[in-house]
C-alpha cells in the first residue's frame, strides 16, 4: 500500500473533528476512510508519478465542476474514468483550507452514494 502519512493523519483529523464515524480500509492501492459503510475518501500514491493524491468520492453533480479547478484529475481504474470520483493533486490540498474544501464535498455526499455490493 503507497500513501502519504501525513495525509492520512489530515484526513483523519478532519473526520475526527466532524465526529463523524469512520474506519479505514486498505483499497485502490492506497488507504479509503469509510463513512456509513461506503467509500468517502482516500490517500493515495500514484505508482507512475509518485505524486501524493487525494481521492475524493463527490458524486455527479459536483464532479464536472471540481475537474475545471487547478490540481484535480479524474480518476481512473483499470483505464476507465469513474464518473463522481477525482483525484486532487498535492498542491490542491495544501493548505488546511483546501482539504477541508474536498473532504466536506466527500462527507456532504456520502448520505447519497450507494454501498458497494457485499460479497
Amino acid at each position: 500500500m503507497a500513501y502519504n502519512e501525513n495525509t492520512v493523519q489530515r484526513i483523519r483529523g478532519f473526520l475526527q473533528h466532524t465526529g463523524m464515524d469512520f474506519y479505514e480500509k486498505e483499497m485502490f492501492r492506497g488507504i479509503c476512510f469509510m463513512v456509513d459503510d461506503k467509500m468517502c475518501c482516500a490517500a493515495h500514491i500514484d505508482k507512475a508519478s509518485g505524486a501524493n493524491y487525494l481521492l475524493c468520492r463527490i458524486g455527479d453533480e459536483a464532479y464536472a465542476g471540481a475537474l475545471e479547478k487547478d490540481y484535480v484529475i479524474p480518476m481512473e481504474f483499470t483505464g476507465k474514468s469513474m464518473k463522481g470520483y477525482v483525484y486532487v493533486i498535492e498542491d490542491g490540498f495544501r493548505s488546511a483550507k483546501d482539504l477541508a474544501y474536498w473532504l466536506q464535498l466527500c462527507v456532504d455526499f456520502n448520505p447519497f452514494a450507494k454501498r458497494s455490493k457485499r460479497k
